[in-house]
């Protein structure tokens, strides 16, 4: 016979287990579909190894919150029953258990959920830690300890405070709990009269009293151990602190505060101790409040001889002082941004470059950029998107090696943007069954442009037309982008759209092996994840149907890494005719002792060490290691076994499209303005800081950014891809170096400095800048052009190093005032030492500045459609002669119509025609000079 226990146990098990399975529903189809989704991408280990890392730390922080909060509840109890002389009630009791073990759990879980979600990954690094081999100037501690234990220790502290809180707020709510379903038991006679000091002595002599002082002390010994471990930590974190010269432990820090950490640690401890003795008699509380209160006063006393020591002994001594500590900034700030991997050289500027010279450097001339990016972006936009719902999401600087010969190029993906379908096509089959991709890519070299002053097509058209058999696309369809934020099924019954051809579509199939097959199962887990009814009852849908989630490159590796920080814009790629997005990852750390932030975070330590990788058509992931020297990254690689692939495994068409991120290198940049100088008294001083130069960018003045550009370097043989940034002197404007990251082959990642000498004036790009506004043929072209409904856009201003010398180029763009004009390149200036000049060409610039020297520009120099939509009316030569008008009145008559026409062509952004008219004008008003 089973008893009837056992009956309710059998019944109320599956009822609780129903329950369970309701409030966590959501939970539980979140897991499955992860799951799901990570066995897709090949990286379920890593998922696995997510959630039973959250699991462990899960279960054992919320044993020993329960234990700690139930013990130290439960001791409470026990102390109060005795004290007050009741016994304990059945009835009672069971109310009491119920309420008491329920709030304990609904205050572990809380905390253990909290901490396991926010610190799962502290506790892995701390286990796979990999050493620095470097140690701090002041503990003599490897790095390490800073990067990955002293997160956790700082971790742990929080917890063991947050606890200790608890236990005081929840001894007292217990304690006015017990008292009131307890009632303490009075014994015949204690009854409090008398005088008022013997009412007051009885009432402190009074056993509850006495008792939930006990608990209070209990409770107040943990909080002062967990005070003096805090005070214990902040010495260590004295290697970032802010006070002094420099960022990091500084004379006051190390001379004065950590002594002070030190004695209020020692006093903390002493307290605590003392309390778990018990404070019951008055000599002991009068030794405690001594004892506290030379603790307050430590802390005031140590304020106020910090700050006295920091205005009287340090600041008028500063540079002294402070010298053994600056060095220390020096030193770790340049270590934790790879600045000591900067090979320094000097450049010695002569400016006194030839036609020669220019000829020898034909590789860097073809590759110059004549076109920026955002004007290019509007460019592809406007003249290759095709349909309103396509549109290009960034425009990309790139190389490929066009028959052995490297040619820089901007690339975009054509991608799908829904939300620019028709309103009325927008309905669930279309946007998740039919529109389910983008196509193809367009792309452009940087130094072509077409008669229209606009981008040279290499790559254009749906079916995809590529000029170059390095860039064939066989693969076109785009699943997976940048702009691909939702879900798509394929393998339907619906055909997929697949381009616009004429009057008709293309359709197409998918063929890939990306997705999560729709069986009934998994259906019905997608439709209840996404709330999509449409999933369950679609009859467009089989059992071989995938749906393609976690789309958008980006998100989709984040997703799989969420510990390593991505760029936000991956760059798409074209390698053995598919479509790829190379993505860079940094590790970060906020731990790396005396290093200068380079954020508000507070971030001071940064690498890029992984390039991702994700195929456009399959979804395809791949993380590849590319900083081996990163101890984060080899941490993170003990901790993901498999994971991360090494960059040679790379397939060699894409290793050759890596790219030194700009993002890595303005940081480096902007750290090594200060932190080129080595020597302490320089740096204190900041004699010799340097600035980033500002140019007159889309007609704003703003800070040079980093840029790829193609050219030769110094003592090498041929052109290389490059990322470039120059620098001046802080408050100057002429040149005193520039920085370059190299991109191709072994020299990936390897940084330059080229050093100007500095008893030689070399003009900067602001000087330049402001050359070009003062200059009075290019300052009136201007302005004619930005009158009466044009807009004249400067793009960037190239600094060019050549051989000796440095080069600038800067494209000029007129864009009419039609919402849907096109920026198109017009002109191109040139500066070379003290001679400006502007002509409609690159290589009409380059002959007009060194006309004089020596040497001819090859025919191949520049391509023919580099001369641009508007013809040099010096170029084209004017009949000195008879003009052809019977009088001078007759001509001026005939001039002023020809610049009415003009006026009129430019407001309805005929931009060709206006140049035409302008043209014509200029030759009259020759021919009446």
């Amino acid at each position: 016979m089973v008893n009837t226990n056992t009956k309710k146990i059998l019944i109320s098990t599956p009822v609780i287990a129903l329950l369970v399975m309701l409030v966590f529903f959501r939970t539980i189809v979140h897991f499955l579909t992860e799951r799901l989704w990570f066995m897709e991408t090949g990286y379920l280990s890593v998922f696995y190894k997510m959630i039973f890392s959250k699991t462990m730390l899960v279960v054992p922080v919320f044993i020993v919150t329960f234990a700690a909060i139930a013990f130290y509840l439960g001791f409470v109890k026990r102390k109060y029953m005795s004290a007050a002389g009741v016994a304990d009630n059945k009835e009672s009791s069971h109310k009491l258990k119920g309420w008491f073990f329920g709030g304990v759990a609904i205050i572990s879980a809380l905390m253990s959920y909290v901490i396991s979600d926010q610190y799962w990954m502290e506790i892995l690094k701390f286990w796979n830690q990999t050493s620095f081999n470097i140690a701090d100037p002041i503990f003599n501690k490897d790095l390490s300890f800073y990067i990955f234990s002293l997160p956790l220790i700082r971790a742990v502290f929080g917890f063991a405070v947050n606890i200790s809180g608890i236990l005081i707020v929840l001894s007292i709510i217990y304690f006015g709990v017990l008292y009131r379903m307890y009632p303490p038991v009075r014994v015949e006679g204690n009854i409090y009269e008398g005088n008022f000091g013997s009412v007051k002595n009885r009432i402190f002599e009074s056993r509850e009293l006495n008792l939930l002082i006990t608990i209070l002390l209990v409770a107040g010994a943990v909080f002062l151990l967990t005070l003096a471990a805090g005070y214990y930590l902040d010495s260590f974190e004295l290697l970032y602190s802010g006070r002094g010269a420099i960022f990091g432990a500084g004379y006051t820090d190390v001379r004065v505060t950590m002594y002070v950490n030190r004695i209020k640690t020692g006093i903390a401890v002493f307290l605590a101790l003392f309390m778990l003795t018990g404070l019951r008699n008055k000599k002991k509380q009068k030794i405690f409040a001594l004892g506290a209160g030379l603790l307050v006063a430590t802390a005031f006393a140590g304020t106020a001889i910090e700050s006295s020591v920091q205005s009287f002994v340090v600041s008028p001594n500063e540079l002294i002082k402070e010298r053994p500590y600056i060095e220390n900034n020096i030193k770790y700030t340049t270590l934790a941004y790879g600045l000591d991997k900067i090979d320094v050289k000097d450049f010695a500027v002569d400016q006194r470059l030839t036609m020669k010279d220019i000829e020898a450097n034909s590789q860097t001339i073809k590759n110059v950029s004549i076109n920026d990016e955002r004007p290019a972006l509007e460019a592809f936009n406007q003249l290759q998107g095709m349909r309103g719902y396509y549109r290009f999401y960034d425009v990309d600087t790139d190389r490929y090696y066009i028959d052995g010969n490297i040619q820089q190029i901007f690339l975009s993906a054509r991608e799908l943007d829904k939300e620019k379908l028709d309103h009325n096509a927008q309905s669930w089959v279309n946007s998740k069954l039919k529109y389910t991709h983008g196509y193809g890519m367009a792309a452009a070299p940087v130094n072509k442009i077409n008669k229209a002053g606009q981008p040279e097509m290499i790559v254009k058209n749906m079916p995809v037309d590529s000029e170059l058999k390095e860039l064939k696309i066989d693969k076109p369809q785009i699943y997976y982008g940048e702009l691909t934020n939702d879900y798509v099924i394929v393998d339907t019954k619906e055909e997929e759209f697949d381009y616009p051809q004429g009057d008709s579509n293309e359709t197409t199939e998918y063929s890939g092996m990306g997705g999560i097959k729709l069986n009934l199962v998994n259906r019905i887990l997608y439709a209840i994840k996404y709330n999509d009814l449409k999933l369950l009852i679609s009859t467009g849908l089989s059992s071989d149907s995938r749906i393609l989630v976690n789309r958008n490159v980006v998100k989709r590796i984040e997703k799989i890494a969420p510990f390593i920080e991505f760029e936000p814009d991956a760059y798409a790629v074209i390698n053995e005719g598919r479509i790829y997005y190379i993505a860079d990852g940094y590790t970060k750390s906020s731990y790396y002792p005396y290093s200068e932030p380079y954020d508000e975070a507070g971030n001071n330590y940064i690498r890029n060490s992984v390039k991702a990788v994700v195929d456009a058509y399959d979804g395809k992931v791949s993380f590849y290691i590319s900083d081996t020297n990163d101890p984060i990254i080899a941490t993170y690689s003990k901790i993901f076994d498999n994971m991360f692939k090494s960059l040679d495994q790379m397939p060699k068409g894409l290793k050759e499209h890596i790219r030194y991120p700009k993002d890595i290198f303005e940081i480096m940049s902007r750290m090594y303005l200060t932190y080129h100088t080595t020597d302490p008294n320089v740096f204190y001083n900041r004699e010799d800081k340097w600035a980033i130069p500002m140019e007159t960018y889309q007609n704003q003045e703003a800070a040079m950014q980093p840029l790829y550009f193609t050219f030769k370097l110094p003592d090498e043989e041929k052109a290389e891809f490059l990322l470039s940034m120059p620098f001046t002197p802080n408050g100057k404007q002429n040149l005193t170096g520039f920085m370059v990251a190299r991109n191709d082959g072994d020299n990936y990642g390897n940084l330059v400095l080229y050093r100007f000498p500095k008893d030689k004036v070399i003009i900067g790009p602001q000087q330049i800048e402001a050359q070009i506004s003062n200059n009075d043929v290019i300052s009136r072209d201007l302005s004619l052009w930005n009158s009466q409904g044009s807009e004249v856009i400067r793009g960037h201003l190239l600094t060019i190093p050549m051989d000796n010398s440095i080069l600038y180029i800067e494209p000029l763009y007129i864009r009419a005032s039609s919402e849907t004009a096109i920026p198109e390149v017009k002109r191109i200036i040139a500066a070379f030492n003290s001679k400006i000049v502007m002509d409609t060409s690159l290589e009409g610039a380059l002959k007009q500045i060194f006309a004089s020297s020596n040497g001819e520009i090859p025919e191949d120099f520049v391509t023919p459609d580099n001369n641009g939509a508007i013809e040099n009316a010096d170029d084209q030569g004017t009949d000195q002669g008879d003009s052809g008008y019977a009088s001078t009145d007759e001509a001026i008559k005939k001039a002023n119509e020809l610049y009415e026409q003009a006026q009129e062509a430019l407001k309805n952004g005929s931009l060709s025609e206006y140049e035409r008219l302008i043209n014509e004008l200029g030759r009259l008003l020759k021919e009446l000079q």
